[in-house]
């Protein structure tokens, strides 16, 4: 018997301008005003901009202003160049880059809509008639189950920062979401146009993070396949379609790339070279990893999509269940054998959590909803409260141990009140506290009751963080301010400038500072840009040798946030 009794008053579809406008709230702070920091945010921006500004080299060769990135995979860069080279004319090519960002984000939400949608009014995902009728129809049931989804989706706290950054994770995990729609799509209707269009899928997540992804989705589509009983020769026949697709969409980059040879490399070495680094036996550090980031990294998602696994454990092959549960054990796996866990791993995963937690509200007591309403209205009120108190206290100096606290992060920062960034935080606000009030107050039976609050609330605080606190986050990350400097102290005619400081700062650098920095081929320049830490001695430090020559400083600093991290500008005497 199906675990869930569900009457029509409880599919009551979310408004499509209630959705629209979370997902505006949720994707839009962040990227208006918002340089790039001291993180792969700033380094993948350095690929776009170098792209947007070089030649066919650049595009078929990622590199940072000369410093060689050819690991991951293109795509995601050649979108953000793209949005440089289309939007760059309005003055702020790290916001025009940014601006791809919101179309990466409609297509995983989207993703992860149609995906519940289709499983939801599927029969066997049907709740049970009830004796004198009054259950939703399939299509009301689908669309409830798919804005609890979205909802869920939103509400991760994993996927909150990565979603807004310029990287290759946020179109991986965008892409993974379309896979997850297009795998369902083809279990329900197997056909060549369905393998074709997953095989597209493939061919972007290859091209943004190579191949051993997509290969471990094949493999579990394929295993899907074998419990759901599909026909085998078919499945197989349609499978070797859509890696034949995702390979033939992967030799736009790795084809060209091979006959041209951009700066003497060949990305297709160097790009498996860096797949094969991406697997090795699990240890303990990757399982415990996994488990211990996992537990807030997946959260709210993981706890419903454990209940529904148990809920609907007597419903055999039922694919609401099947397919996510596939794609969830094996991109589990993959993060597990990861030789150096990171965030990126697990962010494939909140896809089909998503979808899945979904179905595990169907069968949640009502107790445990309320008891998730009231932790999220107590947990994220308290938060937004103390965002705001910090803010306040940092603006007025009161109360001052308080300030004292915040303004000592930020040495040398005077906070200024921004009217515009103030406004819609108050309204944000103000729109938590009716959205809470309605709650509690109207006790609404829809199904999408016990998330609306975690997202509403996550959002909140994203925005509050993005609004009141923009300015002192680009002041302590950026390093627009080092740039400027180390711009000024350029002897005049500088041809070329030597260093070793890391991809977020060499492209901001690039950026910022224009600096001119030696070419991929690495030549040999007469300034040398040096970054170590401050806690040396003076000279503790080896210089690089330039055949025995001498070397002056012209110039020192840091970022006034940083103490640690120090840069040193030299040239060589003549």
């Amino acid at each position: 018997m199906k675990p869930v009794r569900l009457p029509a008053a409880a599919t009551l579809a979310l408004p499509r301008w209630a959705l629209f406008a979370l997902g505006l709230l949720y994707i839009l702070p962040g990227l208006i005003g918002r340089e790039p920091w001291k993180n792969d945010d700033a380094a993948s921006f350095g690929i776009m901009w170098t792209m947007a500004h070089g030649g066919l080299p650049d595009w078929l060769w990622p590199n940072i202003a000369g410093m060689s990135m050819p690991d991951e995979g293109p795509l995601a860069f050649w979108l953000g160049a793209i949005f440089i080279k289309l939007f760059g004319w309005i003055g702020n090519e790290v916001f025009a880059a940014r601006m791809s960002t919101i179309g990466i984000f409609v297509i995983s939400a989207l993703s992860v809509w149609y995906t519940a949608f289709n499983l939801g009014r599927r029969n066997d995902a049907q709740p049970l008639r009830l004796a004198f009728g009054g259950q939703p129809e399939p299509d009301d049931f689908g669309r409830t189950l798919a804005d609890a989804a979205v909802l869920i989706y939103l509400g991760c706290l994993g996927l909150l920062q990565h979603s807004h950054d310029i990287t290759a994770e946020a179109l991986y995990v965008s892409l993974m979401a379309y896979m997850l729609y297009r795998a369902v799509r083809y279990v329900e209707r197997a056909s060549l146009r369905n393998a074709v269009l997953m095989g597209l899928a493939l061919g972007g997540l290859t091209l943004t993070r190579g191949w051993i992804a997509p290969a471990a989705l094949t493999l579990s589509l394929l295993l899907c396949s074998l419990f759901l009983r599909l026909p085998l020769l078919r499945s197989v026949g349609h499978l070797a379609l859509a890696v034949l697709v995702g390979a033939l969409l992967s030799m736009v980059w790795l084809l060209p790339g091979e006959l041209l040879q951009p700066y003497g490399h060949s990305p297709l070495q160097a790009w498996m070279d860096w797949n094969c680094r991406q697997f090795s036996l699990p240890d303990r550090q990757s399982v415990v990893y996994f488990f211990r980031v996992g537990i807030w990294f997946f959260w709210p998602a993981w706890p419903f999509a454990a209940w529904a696994v148990y809920a609907w454990r007597r419903q055999h092959h039922v694919l609401h269940i099947v397919v996510p549960l596939t794609f969830v054990a094996m991109l589990a796996l993959l993060a597990m054998f990861h030789p150096d866990p990171d965030p990126a791993q697990l962010l494939p995963l909140l896809p089909p959590l998503a979808v899945m937690a979904a179905f595990g509200l169907l069968t949640m007591k009502r107790g445990a909803i309320n008891a998730i309403d009231w932790f999220s209205v107590m947990v994220l009120t308290i938060c937004a409260f103390v965002l705001w108190l910090f803010w306040f206290a940092a603006l007025s100096g009161w109360p001052p141990k308080l300030a004292h606290n915040v303004l000592k992060l930020l040495p040398g920062y005077k906070p200024e009140l921004g009217l515009a960034a103030f406004f819609v935080a108050a309204c944000v606000t103000a729109g938590w506290v009716a959205l809470v009030h309605w709650r509690i107050s109207r006790q609404p039976a829809v199904l999408w009751r016990a998330v609306v609050l975690s997202s509403g609330g996550l959002i909140l605080i994203w925005v509050l963080i993005m609004t009141l606190f923009l300015p002192e986050l680009n002041y302590s990350k950026s390093y627009a301010g080092v740039a400027h400097q180390i711009s000024v102290n350029l002897p005049q005619g500088s041809a070329c400038i030597n260093t070793n400081v890391g991809a977020a700062q060499r492209a901001s650098f690039a950026y910022y500072g224009h600096l001119p920095f030696a070419g991929v081929d690495n030549q040999r320049c007469d300034l040398l840009l040096l970054q170590d830490s401050s806690r040396k001695r003076e000279g503790a430090e080896q210089l690089p040798e330039h055949h025995g020559a001498d070397w002056i400083k012209l110039w020192e600093g840091r970022r006034v946030t940083d103490d640690a991290e120090r840069f040193r500008l030299y040239q060589r005497v003549k």
